[in-house]
Formats: C-alpha cells, sequence, structure tokens
C-alpha cells in the first residue's frame, strides 16, 4: 500500500515535471515569435522594406561617355560616337526561347552567337539586361524596330562607344575593351560602376587615366508589377561623362614619325627639354585600336599576336635595346666628372686593341688614327672608349648612367613600362651570382654587354645634356594648375647672373632644379662634341645634317644582337646578308636646335643596321617639321600660361 501510494505520488510529480517544461517550451516559442516580430517590424524594417523595393522597382544602368582625349592643340585622338544597341531583359520575354530564336532569323546570328547569349542569359538575374548586339548597323538597327511589337523582351538603345581617330597613337593612348574578372580584381571602383556595354581601359593612356576618364553610371527606374513586367519609369539619371584630357602630344609630328617608320619596327620619341613635354611617341608597326572596342574577331587578333614585329608591344616604354655607342656620351661625360680622363687624352686607335688576352674591335676596320676625346665621340671610335671605360670603371659609369635616366621607369601609371639594365659589380653578383670582369667593362664602354634601355630612356638622357644638365620629369598629359615657372627661364637667369663672387651660384644651387654634374663645362664639352658628330665632315651623321635654323647635334649608334666571329670579320660580311633577327639594331639621339636647345628626340629601328644610315635620317625629317611647328606650340604654351 504504502509502495504503491509512493509510485503513484511520483508519477503525479513527473508528469507536473513534464508540464512544467512543455510550458516552459511554449513561453519560449511564443516569446521567441514574438520577438522575431517586434524585431521585424522595428530593428529591421528598413531592411526588408529595401528588399521589398528591389523586388518593385528595377535599375537598369547605362555607361556614361568615355572623356575626350586631345593633343596639345586641341585635335581629338580618342572621342565617342553614337552607337546602336540592342539589349534583352529576360524577365520581360513571354517565351525565351522562342524570341532568341525570333532573332536569330531577323539579325541572321551565328549559333556560336546564339550559345553566347544563352549562355550570358544563364549567368546573371533575369532582369539583368544582356547585349545581343552592342555594335548594329542602321540597317539592322531599322529591322529590329519594324518587329519590335512581336519582340517583347528586346529594347533598341541608342548609345556611344569609344573611337580612335588616329593609329599613329594607339600604343600611347591604348584602348578599352570589355571588362574581365581581372579588370574587377585590379580596379575597385569598376565593381559598383558595371553597366550593360561598360567598357575599361586596357593599356596607355585609357588605362592610366580610367578611373577619371570613365565617368558616372546613368541609370533608369521602373516600377514593375508581380511579374516583373515594367509599369512605369520612376527616376532617371543621365550619369556624368568622364574627365576630358589634354596631353603634350603633337598629332602631326605622331603622323609624320609613323610614316617615316612604316615598314619597320621601331619607335620615334620627343621631348621637350626644359619642361619634360612628350611632344611624340610612336612605335612601330602600329595597330587599329577600334578593333578592341566591340571585341576583337580571333583572326585580327592571332594576326597581331603572331607578327615578327610584335605590334601591341609599345617599343618607345617596352623594347629594350643596348645602346650601342649612343652611350658614348655618357662614358666620356662620367669619365670627366670623376676625373679618370680628360678632353686631352689621347688614344691612338689601328682598328683593334688587345688587352688581357682578349681583342677588342672597332667599327673601323683600319682604325681611325690618333685621336682625342672630341674626335672619338664625332667619329664614335670605339678603341678610344674600350680605354675610357678602362679607366672609370663599370660602378661609376653606372651612376652616372642612372643619374641621367636610364636603367630606371620615367613615366608613372604606365605599367608596360621596362626598367632596363644599368648593370654593375653589386647587379651581376646578385642576378647572375658571378664577379664582374675587365672586359664586360670594356664592352660596357661602347654600348654593349647586358646593357638594356628603352628608347624613351634614351630621349631623357639627351634631354637632360641638352639642358645644361638638369633633372626633368617626362609627361604626357597637361595639368590646368601646372606650375609656369620654367627650366628654361632657370638656366638664362643663371647665365645671365653668374659673377665671380659665387653669390648667385650659392643662390641658384638651392633653387627646385637638381643639378646631374659636378662641373658644368663637362655638359658643354659634350654638346659641342655632338655637334661636330652631326655637322663636320668625319661626323658618323654628317650626312644627316641641317642647315641654318634647323641645325642640330646628335650621336648614332648600332647595337648588335650577336657577336661577329674573326672568320665573318676577314669575309666582311654585311648587315644586310645576315639573317633580320640577327641584324644589327640602328639608334640615333639628338637634341635642336644646336644653339637654343629646346628639344631632344631619340630614334631606335630593330635590325636596321647601322644608325647613321637608318636611323639619323628619320631624325633629320621629325627635328625639321618639329621646328617648323615650334613657334605654334609656344603660342599654345603662352596662352595657356595667361589663362
Amino acid at each position: 500500500m504504502l509502495s504503491s501510494s509512493s509510485g503513484g505520488g511520483s508519477k503525479i510529480r513527473l508528469i507536473g515535471r513534464r508540464m512544467f517544461i512543455i510550458s516552459a517550451a511554449k513561453a519560449v516559442v511564443v516569446f521567441g515569435v514574438v520577438g522575431r516580430l517586434i524585431s521585424l517590424q522595428i530593428n529591421e524594417s528598413k531592411k526588408y522594406k529595401t528588399l521589398s523595393d528591389k523586388n518593385r522597382f528595377r535599375e537598369w544602368k547605362f555607361a556614361p561617355p568615355r572623356g575626350v582625349i586631345k593633343d596639345y592643340f586641341g585635335t581629338e585622338i580618342a572621342s565617342n560616337k553614337q552607337v546602336y544597341q540592342l539589349h534583352l531583359i529576360p524577365e520581360n520575354a513571354e517565351n525565351l526561347n522562342s524570341l532568341i530564336f525570333r532573332l536569330k532569323n531577323i539579325l541572321k546570328l551565328s549559333d556560336k552567337a546564339i550559345f553566347n547569349i544563352q549562355r550570358k542569359i544563364a549567368s546573371q538575374k533575369p532582369w539583368d539586361p544582356v547585349i545581343v548586339s552592342d555594335n548594329l548597323t542602321w540597317s539592322e538597327f531599322s529591322r529590329i524596330n519594324l518587329f519590335l511589337h512581336e519582340l517583347q523582351g528586346i529594347e533598341p538603345i541608342v548609345s556611344v562607344a569609344r573611337i580612335y581617330h588616329e593609329e599613329s597613337s594607339s600604343h600611347v593612348i591604348g584602348y578599352v575593351s570589355k571588362i574581365s574578372k581581372r579588370d574587377l580584381e585590379k580596379k575597385e571602383y569598376l565593381r559598383d560602376m558595371r553597366a550593360a556595354g561598360m567598357r575599361a581601359g586596357k593599356t596607355g593612356l585609357e588605362n592610366k587615366l580610367d578611373s577619371e576618364i570613365i565617368g558616372n553610371v546613368g541609370h533608369k527606374r521602373y516600377e514593375v508589377n508581380a511579374f516583373g513586367k515594367r509599369i512605369k519609369e520612376v527616376s532617371i539619371d543621365q550619369g556624368k561623362s568622364g574627365k576630358n584630357f589634354r596631353t603634350t602630344l603633337d598629332l602631326e609630328l605622331q603622323k609624320l614619325s609613323s610614316k617615316l617608320l612604316e615598314g619597320k619596327a621601331g619607335s620615334v620619341c620627343v621631348m621637350d627639354i626644359y619642361r619634360g613635354d612628350i611632344i611624340a611617341m610612336v612605335s612601330s608597326p602600329i595597330f587599329d585600336p577600334n578593333k578592341f572596342v566591340h571585341g576583337i574577331n580571333n583572326k585580327d587578333w592571332k594576326e597581331l599576336m603572331t607578327h615578327r614585329d610584335k605590334p601591341l608591344i609599345n617599343k618607345a616604354i617596352s623594347g629594350l635595346y643596348p645602346p650601342g655607342s649612343t652611350i658614348k656620351t655618357i662614358v666620356a661625360l662620367s669619365a670627366l666628372e670623376n676625373d679618370t680622363a680628360s678632353t686631352k687624352m689621347v688614344q691612338r686607335c689601328t682598328g683593334s686593341i688587345e688587352l688581357y688576352g682578349e681583342k677588342f674591335h672597332c667599327w673601323k676596320k683600319k682604325g681611325h688614327g690618333l685621336v682625342d676625346m672630341r674626335k672619338a665621340i664625332k667619329e664614335s671610335c670605339d678603341v678610344y672608349f674600350y680605354e675610357v671605360a678602362r679607366k672609370l670603371g663599370i660602378d661609376r659609369l653606372s651612376q652616372t648612367a642612372r643619374e641621367f635616366g636610364l636603367g630606371e621607369s620615367s613615366i608613372d601609371g604606365f605599367f608596360e613600362e621596362k626598367n632596363g639594365v644599368v648593370p654593375n659589380t653589386k647587379w651581376k653578383r646578385e642576378k647572375i651570382g658571378k664577379n664582374w670582369y675587365l672586359g664586360e667593362t670594356l664592352h660596357s664602354g661602347i654600348g654593349q654587354g647586358y646593357w638594356q634601355t628603352t628608347p624613351l630612356q634614351l630621349c631623357l638622357m639627351t634631354a637632360q645634356i641638352a639642358n645644361g644638365g638638369y633633372e626633368i620629369k617626362p609627361r604626357i598629359v597637361v595639368k590646368k594648375e601646372e606650375d609656369f615657372s620654367s627650366l628654361e627661364q632657370f638656366v638664362e637667369d643663371k647665365k645671365k647672373f653668374s659673377d665671380d663672387t659665387g653669390f648667385m651660384t650659392d643662390i641658384f644651387s638651392n633653387f627646385r632644379y637638381k643639378a646631374l654634374f659636378r662641373n658644368q663645362e663637362n655638359i658643354k664639352f659634350v654638346k659641342e662634341a655632338l655637334f661636330g658628330a652631326t655637322n663636320e665632315p668625319g661626323g658618323t651623321s654628317y650626312g644627316s645634317r641641317l642647315q641654318k635654323e634647323f641645325v642640330y647635334a646628335g650621336k648614332t649608334g648600332t647595337s648588335q644582337v650577336r657577336k661577329f666571329t674573326e672568320r665573318q670579320r676577314e669575309l666582311e660580311v654585311k648587315n644586310e646578308d645576315l639573317p633580320y633577327e640577327q641584324r644589327d639594331h640602328a639608334l640615333f639621339v639628338a637634341f635642336a636646335p644646336y644653339t637654343d636647345p629646346r628639344y631632344s628626340i631619340s630614334v631606335v629601328i630593330e635590325h636596321g643596321g647601322s644608325g647613321s644610315k637608318t636611323a639619323a635620317p628619320i631624325a633629320k625629317k621629325v627635328i625639321q617639321k618639329l621646328l617648323e611647328r615650334h613657334s605654334l606650340r609656344e603660342s599654345m604654351h603662352n596662352e595657356g600660361k595667361n589663362v
């Protein structure tokens, strides 16, 4: 009895506990539901209202016009043109497959085109537009509008697309193309700006200026019903065109340089020696950047990629070449600055010299006879510069070369630009793991061996010699807020006010222009020697001289891409008899006019042979055109100065 009663009491207590737990659980659920409802209505109401609005509203983004790129005189190089596009909004189509089939017949679309459209539809949201074509002809556009009543989900659009007016500037301006995954990874600003037909800058200035030139995306906002059909237009934002840019380029000089390089692989660079303005930067062969705007076809892409002369490479900043004899200006200057040689140093050249068991040849088989430094520069005597380099040493030569712009990138923002190589003992140990040999120093004295320079670097080197030895920074975009205080004026004032007391010298030494020399007389000597190389009989570029107001000073260069054997020397094998890829590169650097320097130029012709025969004649024609247009350029500069 007692036992039975105790068992009944236990069951009652157990049932009671279970009921309590169940009641508590119900209370928790109720309170949870009530709490969640309160949270949804109060705390998260804004979030879900936004989501509701997104279901109720659709936003259609459209690309704005990119900013216009002009040359120095205001001529458009890259602008925009009207194009006809065809957009498909999947959720607005009653029967998507039927619609696509109808489009195929109307526009004569290929199976591949249809496959690409279907793939795009599958990869994005049903309310996002799919571009069927971003460059319809007027005939196609008219045909679509004729059948528009039966093409539900299709929208013909009048839009804009990039157009390039001149192929001579294709490398420096660059091109735009469809936004890729890589673009989105590298350019954060593109992630919130994507719109149908949007293009991003891929190379050149289009890439460098992309964030400013691309503009702000416009949009139309629509209210839609439960089935996603548009009811009415709610708002419209036209967006904002990208920023326009004026470059330092002279399009007429670009065209001339491109014409002179036709059929050749190489480049022409022209620079203002005081302002650093890049007046011409042409690479050959050129290409048509318009082919990339709407997507280049496989045939054209294959032709560009397999072309012997690599048309897509901007040789002015990406081409790497041994400087050849153009480096002799720096070798002479470095030796003078470091007191390892004087202008009166004399060397006998018999056509070759033997040092440390190795024979080093001069380009002139029978030699130049007895030469001093001026004659050695003028006639480009290799034997003389072997000896100068030996005395100077590679490390001091390397330092001077770097100070004058070799071995380092020159323009900010051009990912295509290469640094090149200015070798020294440390560089060889780190990169190759070997010690430096004296014979390598001798080869460096004539710009061979490990040296690698770009045409723009050679142009900058020459510019800084021409301006009296002052550092400048190359630029290719004109800034409205630019400082018009001029290095040119500084140089003139320095000449005017320098005195024997040293008072004015102290003032100028604290000025913002960085001097690259220890003794400016050494710069003057090199400039005068370059005058002889171009304007005196026996000079290596004497055949390409100009007269009167067009007189300039320059230095030829020929850089070997392979080493001549003794047997080839005996047979006097000519450059043109060799296979194309084994022929020497032709180089020429110069500044003009000689009496009042203002511009520098570099010309590099791949496998062109002699600098005097191939590169110098091109420079001659460019310089003449350049000086003819000098007054026009100065008037534009003064206009900007007075704005």
